[in-house]
């Protein structure tokens, strides 16, 4: 198939489409069930994909080790199906079918990451991998002939191995090496890049890869790594965005922000004030304490995070808050240092306050938090255990940003999507981006939340992390037993293509047979 001109690829992926439109009794005639609201025309529709879960091409062409590459594979029994990332989708060698594929949905942006030890295999600016420079370049020129937008980000996770060795984002010096990387990136490829990402998901890098050991690297020094991590990640991020700012933005005439990630926190009990108290703990905690510093009008962590975590420390015999304290010059550097507020979310829990859980450790961010989350026994879960479906949750969320930081900065929802087994006829997916997506036109046009794009997760199925390729994001089925990799579109495909083309949410669109409305919404 690589082998076919562009247009051929897309006629076969638009056939494949039609086929299985044809297959599963979805007819574009029917257009009964919409939306009460439209997107915008200038609306931000796209897919997101991160470079170590795609890639593959682990050492070839000059890349340099990520801790992911070398954890995994001094730990072969780390991932829940004893996978890695080596060939993954292969996307090194296939990244032209991935741009077909992207093309097919009809978006106009696609976010990736740049992997940091593909382009600096050391991790410092000394020596630059002209191999993975020139592979960046061709996806990037290849996107823009297909009047597609690369939104990229600099940080998804894969930290080069060496940096790990000097301890990664626990050591202060990680903020001049995040600084030199992203000139590189700046100077290389700012002229055909517009839309930048600094880190992606700050909390959960920190609190699964530094707090705990879900996640690579797997440090956890619980209650104090995650802390030095997350704010290391900040200031690095705004020496970055400043960088970029004053330097490449006068000339090159991009913009440059952050994606955070949250669920929402539902009171257990909306009339008990505990519950409600701690469901406002755990947003702070888990959203507050990364958004606060760049989006509020006072900079700094908020209050509540800050006198938290201080008290906390104190009764517990340490001399000091375990959460750094930031200097004033770096509130000042922090604040107002993105120019979207980029948001991933995929889920809600139930919140009620608690002082201590079975597997919360003393200290940690956990306990710091002090919340219990559950899921309502009503919300579906179609894959990942942890992923119930709950679409109001989506609304309240982005009413709970823009009620905290305002509407001034706009959001960029950077990632939302749901994992399942890995049907073809994916009908839960079809469902969940609907309802969430109706989500998303309520907050804009009734709450007046300032919602400037949506980019859905993911444009396949990739490797996952810890769970490896035994969960499913993709809108595209990656035959894993292949050696070629085969892409497949599902019906959500389909479906997120309607609702790109048409700026509307059709429900009647895909026909969802009787007997799985039980497992839907």
């Amino acid at each position: 198939m690589q082998s076919l001109s562009r247009v051929a690829q897309s006629g076969a992926l638009l056939a494949c489409f039609s086929l299985l439109c044809v297959a599963n009794g979805v007819s574009a005639l029917v257009r009964s069930g919409l939306s009460n609201y439209t997107f915008p025309d200038n609306f931000m529709f796209g897919v997101a994909t991160a470079a170590f879960q795609i890639e593959g091409g682990w050492n070839a062409g000059g890349k340099g080790e990520s801790v992911w590459d070398t954890y995994i594979h001094e730990h072969p029994d780390y991932t829940l199906d004893k996978s890695n990332g080596d060939v993954a989708a292969d996307s090194y060698h296939k990244y032209k079918q991935d741009i077909v594929m992207v093309e097919s949905l009809g978006v106009k942006y696609y976010r990736l990451s740049i992997s940091w030890p593909r382009i600096l295999p050391k991790g410092t600016d000394d020596y630059i991998n002209m191999e993975g420079v020139k592979y960046y370049r061709r996806v990037f020129e290849g996107l823009l002939k297909a009047n597609i937008t690369p939104v990229v980000t600099l940080y998804h996770w894969d930290l080069p191995t060496p940096l790990m060795d000097l301890g990664g984002w626990t050591n202060p010096k990680i903020i001049d090496y995040f600084e030199d990387y992203a000139r590189v990136a700046f100077r290389l490829f700012g002229d055909v890049v517009k839309y930048w990402t600094t880190i992606n998901e700050i909390h959960i890098h920190c609190y699964h890869g530094y707090g705990n050991d879900y996640f690579v690297p797997a440090v956890k020094f619980q209650g104090v790594a995650e802390y030095l991590c997350s704010h290391y990640m900040l200031l690095g991020h705004a020496r970055v965005y400043h960088l970029y700012d004053k330097t490449f933005k006068p000339y090159q005439k991009g913009i440059i922000g952050i994606t955070l990630d949250s669920f929402f926190a539902e009171p257990k009990d909306e009339n008990n004030p505990d519950d409600v108290a701690a469901a406002e703990r755990y947003l702070q905690m888990r959203l507050g304490q990364y958004a606060h510093p760049i989006y509020s009008k006072e900079g700094n962590y908020p209050v509540l995070v800050r006198e938290r975590i201080y008290n906390m420390s104190i009764s517990q015999g340490f001399a000091r808050s375990r959460l750094p304290v930031f200097t004033p010059q770096e509130i000042e550097t922090l604040r107002g240092s993105s120019d979207f507020f980029g948001l991933n979310h995929y889920t809600s829990i139930l919140a009620s306050s608690s002082s201590m859980e079975d597997g919360w450790a003393v200290p940690s961010l956990d306990h710091d938090t002090g919340v219990r989350g559950e899921q309502d026994p009503k919300w579906p879960i179609p894959g990942a255990p942890w992923l119930a479906v709950h679409p109001p949750g989506f609304r309240k969320l982005l009413n709970w940003i823009t009620k905290q930081y305002g509407t001034k900065v706009p959001i960029i929802v950077t990632e939302n999507g749901m994992s399942d087994s890995g049907s073809l006829n994916d009908y839960e997916r079809v469902s969940y981006y609907n309802h969430y997506l109706e989500q998303l036109l309520l907050a804009i046009h009734e709450d007046g939340c300032n919602v400037a794009g949506y980019i859905a997760w993911t444009l396949m199925d990739d490797f996952e992390w810890k769970d490896g390729y035994s969960v499913k994001f993709g809108l595209f089925h990656v035959d894993y037993k292949s050696p070629r990799r085969t892409r497949t579109p599902k019906l959500s495909a389909i479906n997120y293509r309607e609702i790109v083309t048409k700026k509307r949410i059709n429900f009647d669109y895909i026909k969802i047979p009787s007997y799985r409305y039980s497992r839907l919404l």
